[in-house]
């Protein structure tokens, strides 16, 4: 059973638990596990935010609503919301994944507190988990400058390496596992000129791309890339 502090935060109040239960499982630990979920809630997830940007920023163009929702749904904003919750210490991890600190990757959490929201739709409909995100989200909405709009990560690394005349860099798939509708990509950012390769993982192959590019930036210019 999920911990009660987890439930007050999330502010909801389950009609069938067990949603909650399967949303904070890892495929690692049972057959029954959050993955299918996660698919739910990260479509419910990018509908929410996109509604919520759109009501409150009425003048910016589309172009700037999908870069402000890019930043407020990848899986480093994520990840920072679902360690603020606590969500690792609620999920159901296999022996391997516990003994190697899954309960802190940023994967497993993030893709966790997506799965929640999937389970919050399920349970008691759009409005329920659209209240939820936004309740969440809400130091993130509330930070959101739409007069600054945040480039993604690729770019903000491409654009660091063009001003210092250092060649661009080389995107290249390690690994991919999973079934075709359940796919984990592990992407490796090579910037040749400067001897850094970085990784990063995600459930697409764009989404892997912008994690490494994202952790490359932080490497060459000891910034975060999009803050």
């Amino acid at each position: 059973m999920p911990s009660t502090a987890l439930r007050d935060q999330l502010g909801y109040v389950f009609n069938r638990p067990e949603l909650l239960t399967q949303a904070l499982t890892h495929r690692s630990h049972s057959a029954t596990h959050n993955e299918r979920l996660e698919f739910v809630g990260d479509s419910v997830l990018n509908c929410a935010i996109a509604v919520a940007i759109y009501q409150r920023f009425p003048q910016i163009p589309e172009g700037d609503l999908s870069r402000v929702r890019a930043n407020l749904v990848n899986g480093d904003t994520l990840a920072s919301i679902a360690r603020r919750l606590n969500v690792g210490a609620a999920i159901r991890l296999g022996e391997g994944e516990l003994r190697s600190g899954g309960t802190d990757r940023p994967s497993i959490v993030a893709d966790a507190l997506e799965a929640i929201f999937g389970a919050i739709f399920l349970d008691g409909g759009f409005d329920a988990a659209r209240n939820v995100i936004e309740a969440i989200y809400g130091a993130e909405l509330d930070a959101v400058d739409p007069a600054t709009p945040t480039k993604d990560a690729k770019t903000v690394l491409q654009e660091w390496l063009q001003a210092r005349r250092v060649a661009v860099p080389e995107y290249v798939v390690t690994h991919v596992a999973g079934e075709a509708h359940l796919q984990s990509f592990t992407v490796e950012c090579r910037i040749t000129g400067l001897q850094v390769t970085t990784l990063g993982e995600g459930k697409s192959r764009r989404t892997a791309e912008q994690r490494a590019a994202a952790a490359a930036y932080a490497n060459v210019s000891g910034k975060t890339a999009g803050q």
